[in-house]
């Protein structure tokens, strides 16, 4: 189940639970990603993100996208798209 790499954290907001990912390849509502960073490993199933606080049905390379996840993640964590 390793995926695709689409992608790194850039940042984590605790307050409302969302990472905000670099995109180096594109990402679409319900899409399955897999993020892998530190003693962290876990799946997560895209069904809401936003690009420039604006709600979006999907997002390109070099976008900066903002999901709600899970778990508590660091900046560099590593994003994968898992088919």
């Amino acid at each position: 189940m390793e995926g695709k790499i689409i992608g790194k954290v850039i940042n984590y907001f605790e307050h409302v639970g969302v990472a905000a990912i670099k995109l180096s390849k594109g990402l679409k509502l319900g899409d399955t990603i897999r993020i892998v960073g530190g003693d962290l490993d876990f799946t997560e199933v895209i069904d809401s993100m936003q690009v420039n606080g604006k709600n979006v049905d999907s997002a390109k390379a070099g976008e900066g996208v903002g999901i709600r996840v899970s778990e508590k993640v660091g900046k560099g964590y590593r994003v994968y798209l898992v088919k």
